[in-house]
């Protein structure tokens, strides 16, 4: 592709579908347009639920209601144009609309990983310290977890792209992925990527792994602690479920894609599909299935509105 270089830089990429069928293609591109069109039905759905709602209005419905709206807008940024390319069998994608995209995906993956922590905390203060959980998780204090969260996710951002924005790509310019990710965009450089590798894992698998640890370690301190008794851990249970539910269906991806040296595998696009596709269209059926006032807030507001 001469058209893709200009001296020594790439100013496109050439993406890999998932197929190479044209009949497949077809069918994952139905496939797939009924998973977006679920994950945004479900988060707004979710989103419009807690705003409206006079009685979804604590703590934990501000965290979840931030999570839905950073999952539509991650998937926003990955799926339509999956979509796109599967139906038009059109996967050139302009070296700034690579970046664009790399960025924006690694802001709310960075955010939803402390989101998710921030969450965890939130459960826990219900849980174990449930008298003091108005003072300790007031308003002010949840607008700054969600804050730092967002910030963190930037930072993390802005060192992923700063990391490969300013490597020379100028060799092969097609990507072993349908999407612009960090190691599929290494493997192209011209340079040796080891160190810039250990970069990357340091700013994602690891912080990945941390923060999981971390999360097992809550749920694991919630689930002991014996004075829940048997009613009491059953209630931690129910309550927690769907936290740890999210939190596994998220953070096991995560670490398999970012906790390893810069190499790709054949797994890579399934993995990715899992956390990107389909983990934010389940977050949403995670969290109505397993809680009641969801559920009796989405009937209200139905009824409220339609009947």
């Amino acid at each position: 592709m001469t058209s893709a270089f200009i001296g020594n830089n790439v100013t496109c990429f050439a993406l890999l579908s998932l197929t190479q069928n044209p009949k497949e293609q077809k069918v994952l591109f139905i496939m797939f347009l009924l998973f977006y069109i679920l994950t945004v039905l479900g988060n707004l759905l979710i989103i419009v639920t807690i705003t409206f709602s006079k009685t979804l209005n604590s703590p934990m419905f501000f965290f979840l209601a931030c999570l839905s709206f950073m999952d539509v807008t991650y998937s926003y940024c990955i799926t339509p144009r999956l979509i796109s390319n599967l139906f038009f069998a059109e996967n050139i994608i302009s070296f700034d609309y690579c970046m664009i995209q790399l960025f924006i995906q690694h802001i709310f993956d960075g955010s939803e990983v402390f989101l998710l922590l921030a969450m965890a905390y939130e459960c826990y203060v219900a849980i174990c310290k449930p008298l003091h959980y108005l003072v300790i998780m007031r308003q002010r204090v949840c607008v700054i977890l969600l804050v730092l969260s967002c910030t963190v996710g930037f930072v993390h951002s802005v060192i992923q792209l700063s990391t490969i924005y300013r490597l020379p790509f100028c060799g092969p310019n097609v990507i072993e992925h349908f999407m612009c990710d960090m190691y599929p965009l290494l493997k192209l450089v011209c340079t040796d990527p080891y160190i810039i590798g250990i970069l990357v894992v340091a700013n994602g698998g690891l912080i990945c792994s941390i923060v999981f640890l971390l999360l097992l370690v809550s749920y694991g301190v919630i689930l002991s602690l014996k004075s829940h008794g048997s009613e009491g851990r059953h209630k931690a249970l129910s309550t927690c479920g769907a936290h740890f539910t999210v939190v596994v269906l998220y953070f096991v991806p995560c670490i398999f894609s970012y906790t390893r040296p810069v190499t790709t595998y054949s797994a890579d696009k399934l993995v990715t599909v899992f956390f990107a596709i389909l983990t934010p269209m389940l977050n949403p059926i995670i969290y109505t299935v397993r809680n009641i006032e969801v559920k009796n807030a989405m009937s209200s507001l139905f009824k409220r509105n339609v009947m």
